[in-house]
């Protein structure tokens, strides 16, 4: 591979850090790191696993995957850090640092330097990116994980083509290493990690047989390591809810919770039972996320050309995992229950369009071959300038058009959190006026930011993350706390209904498209 200069992995290292802080403070500043209200429930899983009535490992729960908990608890304990989000972004913000360093060196494995410069700029200038690296979500985190073990995959294939034993196995160990955090964020991490060990299987197979000889322990340690992930959360969901698919079945699962806020006679969403559908919904959201109106097209467009021209390169084939993003989303939209709506198409609303930053590696990647693949064909040096020319110039008018429309990632969290932050606003408002040593019985599954905000320890309520307490606590509701806060529809309002005796109602929040809240206070 060509040489590169010494200062090249730091100085773009640099560039990213540079980059991720000056969006952490712009969104810090203008009060948008918690419009997530997935960002607010991020922060009080891990939050809860030091700050509970029963603290603790069980605390992370069943459905999302505990890694990017685990990476927050050095920060969420801080009740600043805490309540302000940054405790969720400082961990975002290093991984979107070593997602654009992973760039680099993938770009650099895969082609050439060139490759690699090109694709970390349009990975690190992604106006969607920077705002969700600001905040608690998982996409940058996941993203990272993702770049690096599609990286030491590359580097397994080319030192296995080069007979290294040595070199081999130790990027297959790392490559493992990187899917199981993959498989431990989300997911989409799991089915990557399956294409993954096709891949390592079929390089194996094809060496020679000398070759299989000395890679035989690490590809059968590879498969147990990417194996761990899956069998360790089944079994965790298995010893504290009593069935290893919790998080597929459960009432919290995407099925959960489809089955129970869908209403009876509304129609599928888009791509239902169609896995057709579901990839055109999907690549239009990835597409979206790099691009609008009429230039939205552009990088996805020259990405697809890089894609083809890699794969007709030996060392960039293995890069084509990037692509598996696209299978994934359409069989979940189409199988999964999990819907993505755009502004464009029906049903002209936004969720879930965050999902469409899973093609962004791959995106900014086979940006970056088709350039360097078109500088290596031209012998011109001004047609090699001007290949680059047009690639930038895509770069930036798309971006600049992602960035006058507003990023559809900040618009689908500014729309989706204006009744939930109003709601939340006021009723933080009515708890900060409690005394501050009494004890709440509140369901936070769904407005823990109310407690965020109003800075009360989530020791000091009876939650559904305190399991028997809790089923204790709603089968008699006036006797378990100081304060009850039932929210219609939720477990608490039904204890409530069903054993109202000792309990004086002394606040009432109403707020429009938001069903309705009453705090009582308990005689006991």
């Amino acid at each position: 591979m060509p040489a590169r200069a010494p200062s090249d992995t730091f100085v773009i290292g640099l560039l990213a850090s540079v980059a991720s802080v000056a969006a952490f403070l712009y969104y810090f500043h203008t009060g948008q790191l918690l419009l997530y209200g997935d960002a607010v429930a991020h922060l009080n899983i891990a939050r809860r696993v030091v700050d509970s009535l029963t603290p603790g490992p069980l605390q992370l729960g069943t459905v999302w995957l505990p890694l990017p908990h685990i990476v927050t608890l050095p920060f969420v304990w801080i009740d600043s850090l805490w309540q302000s989000g940054i405790a969720g972004s400082i961990a975002s913000m290093a991984a979107y640092v070593a997602g654009v360093v992973g760039m680099l060196e993938l770009g650099r494995a895969a082609v050439s330097p060139a490759a690699g410069r090109i694709a970390a700029l349009v990975y690190a200038a992604n106006p969607n990116l920077l705002y969700m690296q600001s905040t608690a979500m998982t996409e940058s985190v996941f993203l990272a994980a993702v770049i690096w073990s599609v990286y030491f995959l590359a580097r397994y294939a080319q030192a296995t083509q080069a007979n290294d034993e040595v070199l081999a196995p130790r990027h297959l160990y790392k490559a493992g290493i990187a899917l199981l955090c993959a498989i431990f964020t989300r997911y989409d991490g799991w089915f990557l990690a399956g294409a993954a060990t096709c891949v390592v299987i079929f390089v194996w197979v094809l060496a020679h047989r000398e070759q299989r000889r000395y890679l035989r322990a690490a590809v059968r340690n590879f498969v147990i390591i990417v194996a761990m992930g899956p069998a360790i959360w089944m079994a965790y969901n298995y010893a504290i809810f009593g069935n290893a698919l919790e998080f597929a079945t459960g009432p919290h699962s995407a099925r959960g919770i489809a089955a129970r806020t869908t209403p009876k006679d509304s129609p599928p969403h888009p791509g239902a039972d169609s896995t057709k559908t579901a990839a055109i919904y999907f690549v239009k959201t990835a597409k979206l996320n790099v691009g609008e109106g009429k230039r939205e097209w552009w990088l996805f467009g020259i990405a697809v050309v890089g894609s083809l021209l890699a794969a007709l390169h030996r060392d960039a084939r293995v890069a084509l995992l990037l692509w598996v993003p696209l299978p994934f989303y359409a069989l979940s939209i189409a199988y999964g229950s999990v819907p993505i709506f755009i502004p464009e198409w029906w049903p002209f609303s936004y969720y879930n369009v965050r999902y469409g930053l899973q093609l962004l590696p791959a995106i900014a990647l086979f940006t970056g071959v088709a350039y360097a693949m078109v500088r290596r064909a031209v012998q011109n040096r001004a047609a090699a300038r001007a290949a680059l020319v047009l690639v930038m110039g895509a770069v930036a008018t798309s971006y600049a058009d992602v960035c006058r429309h507003t990023p559809i990632c900040l618009r689908e969290a500014r729309v989706n959190a204006v009744t939930r932050v109003a709601f939340e606003s006021a009723l933080a408002a009515e708890l900060r006026k409690l005394p501050a040593d009494a004890r709440l019985l509140m369901y936070t599954g769904s407005y823990v930011g109310a407690l965020q905000s109003a800075g009360i320890p989530l020791k000091r309520t009876v939650n559904e993350g305190n399991y028997r307490i809790w089923q204790a606590a709603l089968a008699a509701p006036s006797s378990s706390a100081d304060y009850v806060i039932a929210v219609e529809g939720d477990a608490v309002a039904g204890a409530v209904a069903a054993r109202p005796e000792g309990l004086t109602p002394i606040a009432r929040i109403q707020m429009p498209e938001k069903p309705p809240a009453v705090i009582y206070r308990a005689a006991r």
